[in-house]
């Protein structure tokens, strides 16, 4: 007799983040909530400190080397999010199959996701031999479109790590072990800050070994993550050594969620990537300053993001578990956290701007002055478009535990590509300068092209929190 037949079906886990009050009441367990977000928070961090620490090595090399990888940065993360949306996709399936008490499908997933990164190599090779064809149509400076160049081919080429590490990382959040997360992306990043100086100086790679160095410290993270999943406790509660042969059907629903859920964030951020890009081609000095602010900024809304993806775990596990009146309730309340954080670091920054901005500068360059004169200004506009994109970001993490990521993907579309780009091409340029001559142009500079930026993401915010709060998402089934 086959014992499995008379197996019980999985039960569903309590609903995350729950208390009641002495009315017996359900109500939102704030301290839950805070202690799922607080190592993703602390992970988010360390990744804005490395960020930041990236941006102070390229200081030190040239004001060029600066302005040359801000002119790429966003254009990189778009094809990382693009391929890898698999890895995204795998937080949202596996909170909601622990939701439901099934952990087998858990590890399902998560080979299935670590497949599917296999399978994005050549996508990746694709794009970073692709370099000096994507950057032909923008107007860079000799030395800014070279350090580009240098930073491009090694960022792409190491991605596929990145993307297996987010595998990873995404299962531990998924099942809520966050803190796992957090130990993993620590060691990454000293890893890569301690990469950088061999790199950079030490094997003189110059701005290619910041690239190098982010690869080899995410190859790092992920053969520590993969022993973390395989480790003695993993393997007795989710048998994860077992399922590494995904089914065609798992790997199929990884990729057809992933790819969309990748397009999600990278449809935004095309049209951040081209609003770099436009103020690098104003000079050195607007794309330096644009970069550091970016950079700064990211103090405020990297660990928005782990507060966010703090979101996306409880809406996909309350989902699991089959209360979407509850994944309401603790998705507003991931959202009101991440705004109100977001609203009080952004002021800080603003605040401490005229002491932290000099750091960012080699104080030999000549352009340094100019470089934190312009980014003084730019950071006070960043600190209020940050408070929107608390908003977006938050609303965004929430839709994407509960799986609806097509409707939105096409509202960003429209209000970046169609609203955003063109408003920052026409507030940036003076006439006859710019990538076109189709569209009137105003020549406001680097801080017209931040105030279509702080427009743009005041709409954004307030329509993925529309789109969250009309509940078109409690139609939705991953099962």
């Amino acid at each position: 007799m086959d014992i499995r037949a008379h197996r019980a079906e999985p039960l569903p886990r309590p609903l995350p983040a729950l208390r009641h009050d002495a009315a017996g009441r359900r109500r939102v367990d704030y301290r839950a909530v805070l202690a799922l977000a607080a190592p993703l928070f602390l992970n988010s961090s360390v990744q804005a400190i490395l960020n930041l620490t990236d941006t102070w090595f390229l200081g030190h090399i040239s004001t060029a080397a600066m302005a040359g990888v801000g002119a790429v940065y966003w254009f990189v993360i778009v094809f990382v999010l693009v391929f890898g949306g698999v890895s995204m996709a795998v937080q949202t399936l596996v909170a909601q199959a622990h939701g439901a008490g099934n952990p087998a499908r858990a590890a399902e997933v998560t080979w299935a996701g670590l497949w599917a990164s296999v399978l994005m190599m050549p996508l990746f090779l694709l794009v970073a031999l692709s370099g000096e064809w994507l950057l032909a149509p923008f107007p860079l400076a000799p030395e800014v479109r070279s350090a580009a160049l240098e930073f491009w081919f090694p960022r792409l080429f190491g991605a596929v790590a990145g993307v297996a590490l987010w595998t990873m990382t995404s299962f531990f959040n998924g099942i809520g072990r966050t803190q796992v997360t957090l130990v993993v992306m620590v060691v990454v990043s000293v890893t890569n800050a301690a990469l950088n100086q061999i790199f950079i100086f030490n094997l003189g790679f110059g701005v290619a070994g910041v690239a190098w160095a982010t690869g080899a410290a995410q190859l790092i993270g992920v053969l520590l993550g993969l022993a973390l999943f395989l480790s003695a406790g993993v393997r007795r509660e989710y048998a994860s050594h077992r399922h590494w042969r995904a089914s065609r059907a798992r790997l199929w629903s990884v990729i057809t969620l992933g790819l969309p859920m990748g397009l999600f964030p990278a449809v935004d951020l095309t049209g951040l990537a081209l609003f770099q890009v436009m103020l690098a081609g104003l000079g050195a000095v607007a794309g330096a300053a644009t970069q550091i602010v970016m950079m700064m900024t990211s103090i405020a809304y990297m660990p928005a993001i782990g507060i966010a993806s703090a979101g996306t775990t409880l809406v996909g596990q309350s989902i699991g578990a089959g209360d979407r009146a509850w994944a309401s309730k603790v998705g507003n309340a991931a959202i009101r956290v991440n705004v109100l954080y977001m609203g009080l670091v952004s002021l800080l920054l603003a605040l401490a701007g005229p002491w932290l901005l000099p750091l960012f500068v080699t104080a030999g360059d000549t352009s340094a002055p100019a470089v934190v004169e312009a980014a003084r200004v730019l950071l006070w506009i960043g600190a209020a478009y940050q408070i929107f994109d608390g908003f977006n970001l938050g609303s965004g993490f929430c839709l994407r535990g509960a799986g609806d990521v097509r409707v939105p993907t096409l509202l960003v579309l429209a209000l970046s590509w169609f609203g955003f780009v063109p408003l920052t091409h026409m507030l940036s340029f003076a006439p006859g300068e710019g990538l076109v001559g189709f569209l009137p142009q105003f020549g406001f500079g680097a801080a017209g092209g931040w105030a279509a930026l702080l427009l743009y993401t005041a709409v954004l915010g307030a329509t993925m929190f529309w789109r969250w709060r009309s509940g078109a998402w409690r139609r939705i089934s991953l099962q």
